[in-house]
């Protein structure tokens, strides 16, 4: 939810953040009003509170003539509480559901427009050529290295599965060990997570607005699977006060992620580019709002880091402000050139949420004078399996084997190249 204040204070900020993220600008005023309504409740509901205490204290003091009549006004005060507490429950639902409708302000100089408005930050490395051979893509790598089975996976699970096998199955764990290893060197905390959360915890991180229909629901038992070790890891500190004093907390989740993909059809069908289930590490970190840009800048430098030891030429993207998702203020994205398909695939991202996220799940922090005040949360990929793709593909070689990134190869047992079976 955003800030009330910053709603007050600096309301067409709010307003050109809409604008920006294509968002209908009427929100904004429905939600100005309904916190007005709100503050206008609750000032009734405690003055009534008020008189009904004073009218009480007189009754107790009162004469048996004086009695009757102040009984009577303190029943008819007692009836006025009831009605304003009724109004002041109802104003705070309607407020609730106007927050809810509007998502995080974005930071300034976040690009405007939708999925085609991203802005490229940088280029960085060089695109393999593949000289006297046509490079093969990861779906016919996959098969030759006896490292990917779709066909078996369909045959399991139906459409956008997969089975990662034999070498396949054994880089990425590689792959998942590199990025839980360079996360420890930097101070995180790693977390394996629960894949199955709380409504509260999923529609707390933003992912039951406009993206709910990406979510897996089990409605027997009212549980989300997670699309991301995000969701928990923000919910791990659902309702606490943290103690921020040392600097940010950071935490690496690593877990499976599942996405239902409902809008992508026709898309990516073969490989294991667009999938149903996948395995990722994630950056989750809460820190004072105050560091929080710097603190995005730092988990985008982290993902840079992962991507230099695979050795795959990538850019980095600004998202525009309509592809951001509810919740993000500012988003990097980076991405890896496929050389079958000619052009850059997302590999990574990290966001900055602001006290977007914080303020729907009570997580808190005390600031230098001991006051509770909302926590920025911050999320950054370090690997996913979709990296296989990547690697696969920029690093094969004439016969079909594929060179394993030298910082890769400890986490492989030392094995250099990936051999066809």
């Amino acid at each position: 939810m955003i800030d009330l204040r910053l709603l007050r204070e600096d309301t067409d900020r709010v307003r050109a953040s809409q604008a920006a993220r294509g968002e209908d600008p009427s929100t904004v005023d429905t939600l100005l009003l309904a916190a007005e309504r709100r503050r206008e409740t609750v000032g009734r509901a405690d003055t009534l509170r008020g008189e009904q205490k004073t009218i009480g204290k007189r009754v107790s003091q009162a004469t048996p003539a004086e009695r009757p009549a102040l009984m009577t006004q303190a029943k008819e005060l007692a009836a006025a509480v009831r009605s304003a507490v009724a109004d002041e429950a109802a104003a705070e639902a309607a407020l609730r559901q106007a927050q809810l409708a509007v998502p995080n302000v974005i930071e300034d100089g976040v690009p405007a427009g939708g999925e085609d408005d991203y802005v490229v930050v940088k280029e960085i490395g060089d695109k393999p050529t593949f000289a006297g051979f046509t490079p093969r893509d990861h779906v016919g790598l996959g098969r030759l290295l006896g490292a990917i089975d779709t066909e078996r996976g369909a045959k399991v699970s139906g459409a956008r599965f997969y089975f990662l096998t034999g070498q396949g199955a054994l880089l990425q764990l590689a792959l998942l060990n590199m990025a839980v290893a360079q996360a420890v060197e930097t101070g995180f905390t790693t977390v394996i997570t629960p894949t199955l959360v709380r409504p509260e915890v999923m529609g707390g991180t933003g992912y039951l607005g406009a993206h709910a229909t990406e979510v897996y629901r089990l409605e027997a038992d009212d549980l989300y699977l997670v699309g991301t070790s995000e969701v928990p890891l923000a919910g791990l500190h659902m309702d606490e006060i943290l103690d921020l004093s040392a600097g940010p907390r950071r935490y690496a989740g690593w877990s499976s992620c599942y996405r239902r993909e409902a809008g992508s059809y026709g898309k990516d069908t073969q490989g294991i580019i667009r999938v149903h289930q996948f395995d990722k590490v994630e950056m989750f970190s809460y820190c004072d709002p105050a560091d929080a840009r710097e603190e995005h800048d730092r988990m985008l430098a982290w993902e840079e880091q992962m991507l230099a030891k695979v050795e795959l030429p990538y850019r980095v993207i600004e998202t525009a402000a309509g592809d951001l998702g509810s919740s993000a203020a500012r988003k990097y994205d980076c991405e890896a050139w496929i050389p079958t398909q000619g052009r850059y695939r997302e590999l990574t991202s990290t966001s900055n949420c602001t006290t977007f996220q914080a303020r729907r799940l009570n997580i808190r922090y005390r600031d230098t004078e001991g006051r509770p005040q909302f926590a920025a949360t911050l999320n950054g990929t370090l690997a996913t399996t979709r990296w296989l793709v990547a690697i696969l593909e920029n690093h094969q070689q004439a016969d079909g084997s594929v060179a394993v990134p030298a910082a890769v190869r400890p986490y492989l047992g030392g094995r250099e190249v990936l051999q066809p079976q």
